[in-house]
């Protein structure tokens, strides 16, 4: 991910380590920006009856940010991490370095029941579990109904629709994040995907890029070329596709579900016309980008018990509908979907988990930055992508990323 969070920030807290005041243990939580981890947090802290005290140290809002303060204190040995909040593509690095703990016995249990199973996945490293799904995430195609009666379920049927959106005078873009960043891996990896193939091979150890990936290359450079790309495609981030939207230049946008509460705030007149439909793909209907956030317990906190109940509470059913309809971050935990106050902040609930039975995660590997670095790079900008020459371009710059170390020192 790109990890999407809730638009109003947190200013950063002070970070904290070592017993609280009475002997509490202090549980350091590094956390994403979310409007409500603090409540979240209290509420843990109350059931905690005083076995420790969770203290909320706030992340820069980048994800890279997020990383490169993470990896750099870990690699120190830090023992002022606890419980850290991680990208879900972050956790075979981590892992890998030795610097987070597996979840063993009934902490794995508690997280493993009634777990969605491609969150969950996206915390397994080599077989073993080291990260509790706290929320998930998956694009849809939203649309304007005002201008399209039924949504496409391709990208050439977004291109289509759109051409045909300009011919009329009508706003035609189809918003997608296509700067040099995640975004632009995302889609990549999502429309390789959808076309049947993968960026490295299962054990995310070799390179894949077969026919798939030079077919979707074909749809990427035809859609960068098309009525339906907005001339700033190439510096496109997922909230300048939500504001081309709101502001009424787009019909279409591929994003993260947090554009309907957007709306709903922001162009409220929108709404009754601003529809949801399943990730578009090459021949039908596509495999979805899967984001969202897991909770690791660092190696070197002192109070490792205390962490991992920690992070069972800050991810459990009652934390998780918090987090979904207050902060607008999907749940991982299934039940969650059928609370009746989801039903009023996610009408597009149903989406979003038939969305996760085929969501495309990006490739585990512990050196997926470096992956991620160089597909970006070599796709940017999208209309000057020259498909075979692009590809062996790929193969060539992903094979060589593997081989480094990968880890920020």
């Amino acid at each position: 991910m790109i990890r999407t969070v809730a638009v109003a920030v947190l200013a950063a807290a002070a970070a904290g380590c070592g017993p609280a005041t009475g002997g509490i243990p202090e549980i350091n939580l590094y956390n994403a920006p979310q409007q409500n981890i603090r409540a979240i947090a209290e509420r843990c802290n109350d059931r905690a009856g005083g076995r420790y005290r969770i203290i909320v140290n706030v992340l820069p809002r980048d994800a890279d940010g997020q990383r490169e303060q993470l990896v750099r204190r870990l690699a120190a040995g830090d023992p002022g991490l606890d419980v850290l909040g991680l990208d879900v593509t972050w956790t075979a690095e981590l892992a890998e370095a030795g610097w987070i703990r597996e979840w063993t016995g009934t902490h794995a249990e508690r997280v493993r029941a009634g777990t969605l199973a491609k969150p969950l996945d996206t915390a397994v490293w080599r077989g073993k579990l080291y990260a509790a799904p706290y929320t998930t995430n998956v694009q849809l195609l939203w649309y304007r109904s005002d201008l399209v009666a039924d949504a496409p379920t391709t990208w050439q049927g977004i291109m289509e629709a759109a051409g045909r959106l300009a011919a009329a005078g009508k706003p035609a873009y189809g918003e997608v994040a296509a700067a040099q960043y995640e975004g632009l891996v995302v889609w990549f990896n999502s429309v390789v995907a959808s076309a049947g193939g993968a960026i490295l091979t299962p054990g995310g150890n070799a390179v894949a890029l077969g026919e798939p990936a030079l077919r979707a290359l074909r749809v990427m450079r035809a859609y960068a070329n098309s009525k339906a790309a907005d001339p700033s495609l190439p510096n496109t981030h997922e909230d300048e596709a939500r504001l081309a939207v709101e502001g009424g230049r787009a019909a279409f946008e591929v994003n993260w579900p947090y554009v309907y509460a957007s709306m709903a705030a922001n162009r409220p007149e929108m709404l009754p016309y601003f529809k949801w439909a399943a990730y578009p793909g090459v021949d039908g209907p596509g495999r979805s980008p899967l984001g969202g956030a897991n909770f690791a317990i660092s190696r070197y906190s002192g109070h490792s018990q205390e962490a991992f109940e920690a992070a069972l509470c800050l991810r459990d059913a009652e934390s998780q509908k918090i987090a979904a309809t207050k902060d607008g971050l999907p749940p991982t935990i299934e039940a969650v979907y059928s609370d009746p106050e989801m039903a009023r902040v996610y009408p597009m609930r149903q989406a979003i988990l038939d969305a996760l039975e085929t969501a495309a995660p990006r490739p585990k590997t512990p050196v997926y930055q470096n992956v991620s670095t160089v597909i970006s790079a070599v796709l940017s900008p999208p209309a000057e992508i020259d498909p075979p020459v692009t590809l062996a371009e790929l193969r060539r710059q992903v094979g060589d990323a593997l081989q480094s170390k990968g880890v920020l020192p």
